[in-house]
């Protein structure tokens, strides 16, 4: 990249001496960012021109001035060049100091890191959980190890660090360690981040990940299906440990929080809203963002189940992450589930049945407390029960379309004694002379191709109707589906989260 590159002499008339002369300055200017130095010279005002920045006349003295003037600009021009093709980054400052023979000192990668890592040591329990802090940890020791195996070297200055050495540590991490795609690029990111501190101080010019590609591999996430959560429910424990851990996960199965998020879950959390039911209200530890999640029947039953077990106002008895998740791998087994338990599965399946029963995606992203709709939807995988179930709606809502193709070229109305006489229903009897009024009434407001609908579906039914009160009940209910079915379709929008929210009970 070309730089705005400049080299001015002037006098520093505010040092004037006391014999009248002023000294001589350099100042250097690379990007409107400027560095200035002495030039352990003095000169007469007088013979000054400052347009020409030269002294001027024939005399010895201007001679001397001017040479000096010249082969330091010379000199000053030729390290410039250099250190742009050798680093492609460039400070006034940095070509003053080469120019002076002053040494610079050379930030390298682990001393990088290490400042790095004492700021987020710092800030834990600020913005930064220890998680957090240990994962930039092991990262700097991977960076260790890696110029240890590669370059037989204890630290690498980060001016040197290029496209060809992040292909080479990514390799390391694939081909050493085993590392799956996603895993690894999680180490990388956090690489490309301590690079991303170097720039803003200033220590280099580009970061080497600028061109590098990160591209996530897309994962089937794993959830628990409503015949495998039935298991669960159902599973007697002879083990408490066990029983604790299997309640737990489903409390997160059927709130959608994650193990963080339940841990530190405490009754301040548990608030009546406005509609007088209970919710569980926070904010994510992970990323501080806030969620409201209605609290269902089955949470609920689990908070009563543990109430005044645990301390300090902690809602559940929640052990340490990894004896939890050693947990819910012999719970699986018990429950003879074969897919890998883990704390994040509960909310993992949080997600995708909610949307399965029905839940919009803009819901459930709200009380995942995502920060982003697209996060949701990886969390939410659309599965084939989903899909079956929106197309029995939307076959719900057409089901009087095919009817009406194959029936449009029949022009000949539909009468009600006629389907009478085929369903062979005894008709115009003074007992029944009611179901006959209120039949009546609705068919002579009906369009002909409704009535040949309401026909087509008594013949496909096994036990069609024999009497006048028989035939009014199927009447009339075919009659508020076809009602429901066009409110539902022309006015879909008018579902409000609550509704979905009781769509999610019957899980």
């Amino acid at each position: 990249m070309r730089s705005t590159f400049k080299v001015l002499f002037f006098l520093k008339r505010d040092k004037k001496k006391a014999n009248g002369m002023i000294p001589l300055y350099c100042r250097i200017t690379v990007d409107g960012q400027e560095a200035r130095f002495g030039m352990k010279c003095d000169v007469n005002p007088q013979y000054w021109d400052v347009k020409a920045s030269k002294a001027s006349g024939r005399t010895a003295e201007a001679t001397t001035i001017n040479n000096l003037i010249d082969t330091t600009k010379s000199a000053i021009y030729r390290i410039y060049r250099e250190t742009q093709e050798r680093e492609n980054y460039v400070t006034a400052e940095k070509i003053k100091n080469i120019f002076l023979g002053i040494e610079q000192k050379q930030q390298t990668l682990l001393e990088l890191f290490d400042y790095h890592n004492r700021e987020r040591k710092s800030m834990i329990g600020i913005n930064i959980n220890q998680v957090g802090y240990n994962n930039y940890c092991i990262t700097r020791q991977q960076v260790a190890d890696f110029l240890l195996y590669k370059y037989n070297l204890h630290d690498i200055s980060i001016k040197e660090i290029d496209h060809q050495f992040l292909c080479d540590f990514e390799s390391y991490l694939l081909l050493k360690h085993g590392y799956v795609r996603n895993s690894l690029l999680n180490i990388l990111k956090r690489l490309r981040h301590i690079f991303e501190l170097a720039v803003n101080k200033g220590w280099i010019y580009k970061n080497p990940f600028k061109e590098y590609n990160l591209q996530w591999e897309k994962v089937d996430r794993g959830y628990l299906t409503q015949e495998e959560i039935d298991r669960l429910i159902d599973c007697q424990f002879k083990r408490k440990t066990l029983e604790k851990a299997r309640d737990i996960f489903l409390f997160c199965s059927f709130s959608g929080l994650s193990y963080s998020d339940v841990k530190h879950l405490t009754y301040d959390n548990i608030q009546p809203s406005i509609d007088g039911k209970l919710w569980i209200k926070g904010f994510r530890k992970k990323t501080k963002t806030e969620y409201n999640i209605p609290l269902l029947n089955i949470p609920k039953m689990i908070l009563e189940k543990y109430r005044g077990t645990t301390k300090n106002n902690l809602v559940l008895p929640v052990n340490h992450s990894s004896n939890y998740n050693k947990h819910l791998k012999k719970v699986a087994t018990a429950c003879g589930i074969t897919k890998n338990m883990s704390s994040h599965l509960a909310r993992h399946t949080f997600a995708t049945l909610t949307l399965t029963k029905g839940v919009s995606i803009e819901s459930v992203s709200k009380m995942l407390g995502h920060t982003n709709i697209s996060t949701t939807q990886i969390y939410a995988k659309v599965t084939d029960k989903k899909v079956g179930n929106e197309m029995k709606m939307f076959a719900q809502n057409v089901k009087n379309l095919d009817v009406k193709l194959q029936l449009t070229t029949t022009q000949e109305e539909v009468k009600i004694e006629d389907v009478y006489k085929t369903l062979k229903i005894p008709f115009g009897k003074a007992t029944d002379i009611f179901w006959e009024h209120l039949i009546q009434k609705v068919w002579l407001n009906w369009s002909n191709t409704d009535r040949q609908a309401f026909v087509a579906e008594l013949e496909n039914m096994e036990n069609k109707p024999t009497t006048l009160r028989d035939f009014y009940v199927e009447f009339i209910d075919f009659f508020l589906d076809s009602i429901k079915c066009d409110n539902f379709y022309n006015h879909p929008e008018s579902v409000d989260i609550n509704t979905e929210i009781q769509l999610a009970v019957n899980f």
